[in-house]
């Protein structure tokens, strides 16, 4: 019988404020480094408020990581240096390896109603690679596929694999796996993670039990973890759990479904030198890396006019 993961630690993400004026919730980032190793940060930027999102996130630099963008509605904008310029539409995924270095845009807009909801996550990129071209993938809504299991759970894999059906992103060097899960109520989910990968699940709706844990929030360390609910024994929306290393990841519901996006990749165990947007491995590296943006020699090749050189 494998070893079922436990819940390591819960979160309940924060309110930041990024960009030119964004207002969204930060589940995880700087603060929790290393424990997501090889995932740095992840953004939730859900909002019927125009003046919450509309500021956007204007022309700024990336080195050393990728940006993974997942829009559920709305839109998002994009462009970049190296001749890009997109529309990511609701369902659809950006990724983004920025490698050497990259400026882009990212302006999101929303729905008819006004509604946008998305997710941003950083993955490290490992030194071997932090200097690699950049590169940019936009995957639409209709290249991820959608697995219903037996019990009814419905599954999109951005990446990763369910059976034998396998997400459009592959070939990324932490092998990342990542799901967009919704469960029934009264349904129980046993999914297979290979141990030695760090794993983390977050609630976007509704609400279960993970890791058949009825204290979950015995597991919230005070300076660490930032949570002020009623104790509970169902996780719920804009809440992130951690689990420990092993085999399985055991998700159950009761009298409400959930939905939570599922994340496990390959830690790096490398060291981390980071400063906004930009994340290397030591700092002298994230020092050349500013003089390199200063001085105009950041972005070594670039097919889209950058602000100032039109």
């Amino acid at each position: 019988m494998s070893e079922a993961r436990n819940i390591r630690m819960v979160f309940n993400s924060k309110p930041v404020l990024e960009g030119a004026g964004v207002r969204l919730k930060r589940a995880f980032g700087f603060s929790q480094l290393p424990m997501f190793d090889p995932f740095l940060l992840l953004d939730d930027f859900r909002s019927g408020n125009p003046d919450d999102y509309l500021r956007g996130f204007p022309w700024h630099p990336h080195r050393g990581i990728e940006t993974i963008t997942y829009v559920l509605d709305g839109y998002v904008e994009h462009a970049d240096s190296m001749g890009n310029r997109d529309v990511i539409a609701a369902g659809g995924v950006q990724w983004m390896t920025a490698g050497s270095g990259v400026i882009h845009e990212e302006m999101p807009f929303g729905s008819e109603r006004g509604d946008i909801a998305g997710f941003q996550l950083w993955a490290n990129l490992p030194a071997s690679q932090k200097m690699t071209p950049p590169q940019y993938r936009k995957i639409p809504v209709g290249e991820i596929p959608v697995v219903q299991l037996p019990n009814k759970a419905l599954v999109r894999i951005i990446a990763g694999c369910i059976g034998k059906t396998t997400g459009p992103v592959s070939g990324i060097s932490i092998d990342p796996e990542y799901l967009d899960v919704t469960l029934p109520s009264g349904t129980v989910w046993v999914h297979q993670v290979t141990p030695g990968r760090n794993a983390f699940a977050y609630v976007i709706a509704g609400k279960a039990l993970f890791c058949n844990d009825d204290e979950p929030f015995s597991h919230v360390t005070a300076g660490v973890s930032y949570f002020d609910m009623e104790p509970s024994p169902f996780i719920e929306n804009e809440t992130l759990v951690l689990f420990t290393d092993g085999e399985s990841i055991t998700v159950s519901t009761e009298d409400e479904p959930v939905r939570f996006l599922l994340v496990s990749g390959n830690p790096l165990h490398e060291p981390i030198a980071w400063h906004g947007p930009i994340v290397m491995n030591t700092r002298e590296e994230l020092r050349r890396a500013f003089e390199e943006f200063q001085n105009g020699t950041f972005v070594q090749q670039t097919g889209y006019p950058l602000p100032g050189n039109e």
